[in-house]
C-alpha cells in the first residue's frame, strides 16, 4: 500500500487549519506544513499534528512554496491541499480504498476539487486536479499563481473529492497584484498564465483590458482546449458588461470551434436567446445542454446544474411563456427532481397550482 505525505503551505489559517487537518490526519503517513509567515495561532494549531514545520520566506510565487513543501516528504507521492479544504467524512472510506487498490505503477492520481455549493451544500462547480503526485524530481509546480503540475506519466481518476470551502475571504487583489509584477519585471505570461491574469482583469472589471488578453489568447495554436472553452465564456461576459452584446453572442458560439458544445456554454447562449424572447431558438440550446454529456475527465470546470436543473428551469420559462403550459410544467417537474428545495421551482409550482 502507497504512502502519502501531506504537503501544505499556510499563512494566517487560524480559522481553517484544525478542519482540515482534522479531516484528513489519520489517513495520511505524514504531514509536512510549510510556512510563509504566520503572525496568528497558525503554526501553534499545526504543531499538535505534526513536528514538521518549516518557515520559508514568501516570494509571490506560489509553485517556489508547493516545491518546497514536496522537497521535505519522504513518502511515495505527494498529497496537496489548501488550509481552506476538507476531505468530508462520506470521502473517508474512498480514501482508504484508493489507497489499498492503486495500481503500484500511478504516476499521478487526479481527484474531483468541489469548490462551489448549493443551497443544500451539493457540489455545484467541480473540476479534477492532480491531487496524489508520485514523489520525484520530475513532477514540481509551475506558475506563480494558479500553479499547476502538469499532469504526465500514468495518470489515475478517482471519484474522491476534495471540498474547497473557504470561511472568511481573503485578499482579493493579491492574485492580480503579483501578475502585475511579472509583467512590471518583464517576465512573459505562459498561455495559462495569460488566460488565469485575464480571469483576474475580468474579477476586477477592468473589462476592456480583460478582452484584450483573451482575444490574444485564443489565438494562442498552444492554449490548452478547455482554457480556451473557458476564455469564450469569461471574453463574452466581458462583452456583455462592455455593451457588445453581437460580440458576446459571436465568442461563446466561437467556443464549439476548438471541441463539442459543452452545457455550460449552451445555457449562456440559450439565455441570450431567452432575455430577447427568442423562445425558440432559446429552447434549441437548452435543449441542446440537456444533451450534453460532462467532459470531467479532461480536467475542464463542470458546473454540473447546467447539464440538467438550469435547463429544464429554462425550458419551463420558454414553454410557458409560447403557451405550451403543459410542457413547461414537465418540465419544472423534472427541474424539481433535481432540486426539490429549489425557491424558483417551488414557486413555479404554485404558480402552476394557481392556474387550475
Amino acid at each position: 500500500m502507497p504512502t502519502i505525505s501531506l504537503c501544505m503551505i499556510v499563512k494566517n489559517e487560524e480559522i481553517h487549519i484544525a478542519r482540515c487537518l482534522e479531516s484528513v490526519a489519520d489517513l495520511v503517513d505524514e504531514i509536512i506544513i510549510v510556512d510563509t509567515g504566520s503572525t496568528d495561532r497558525t503554526v501553534d494549531i499545526v504543531s499538535k499534528y505534526t513536528s514538521k514545520i518549516y518557515s520559508y520566506p514568501w516570494k509571490d510565487d506560489f509553485s517556489a512554496a508547493r516545491n518546497e513543501s514536496f522537497s521535505k516528504a519522504t513518502m511515495d507521492y505527494c498529497m496537496w491541499m489548501d488550509a481552506d479544504d476538507v476531505l468530508e467524512d462520506s470521502e473517508k472510506d474512498k480514501f482508504l480504498q484508493l489507497k489499498q487498490s492503486l495500481p503500484p505503477d500511478t504516476d499521478m492520481v487526479m481527484m474531483k476539487y468541489h469548490t462551489a455549493f448549493d443551497e443544500a451544500g451539493n457540489p455545484s462547480f467541480s473540476y479534477f486536479r492532480e491531487r496524489w503526485i508520485k514523489n520525484c524530481p520530475q513532477y514540481r509546480w509551475l506558475g506563480a499563481v494558479h500553479e499547476v503540475i502538469p499532469p504526465s506519466g500514468r495518470i489515475f481518476y478517482s471519484d474522491l473529492a476534495i471540498s474547497h470551502k473557504k470561511i472568511n475571504g481573503g485578499d482579493p487583489d493579491r492574485n492580480l497584484k503579483i501578475y502585475q509584477k511579472l509583467i512590471a519585471e518583464g517576465k512573459s505570461l505562459d498561455p495559462r498564465q495569460q488566460y488565469y491574469y485575464a480571469r483576474e482583469l475580468y474579477y476586477h472589471k477592468q473589462y476592456q483590458k480583460a478582452v484584450s488578453v483573451l482575444e490574444q489568447f485564443l489565438l494562442l495554436p498552444d492554449a490548452w482546449i478547455e482554457n480556451k472553452i473557458e476564455a469564450c465564456s469569461i471574453c463574452a461576459a466581458c462583452y456583455f458588461q462592455l455593451g457588445q452584446e453581437a460580440a458576446a453572442l459571436t465568442t461563446l458560439l466561437r467556443s464549439m470551434s476548438f471541441d463539442l458544445p459543452r452545457a455550460e456554454l449552451c445555457c449562456e447562449i440559450g439565455r441570450y436567446f431567452l432575455e430577447r424572447q427568442n423562445y425558440r431558438t432559446a429552447i434549441y440550446w437548452y435543449e441542446t445542454a440537456l444533451h450534453t454529456s460532462k467532459q470531467e475527465s479532461s480536467g475542464g470546470f463542470v458546473l454540473p446544474d447546467c447539464y440538467d436543473y438550469i435547463p429544464y428551469l429554462q425550458l419551463c420559462v420558454c414553454y410557458d411563456k409560447t403557451g405550451d403550459r403543459k410542457k413547461a410544467e414537465a418540465y419544472n417537474e423534472k427541474a424539481g427532481a433535481c432540486k426539490p428545495y429549489s425557491p424558483s421551482y417551488l414557486y413555479n409550482k404554485q404558480y402552476f397550482a394557481s392556474l387550475k
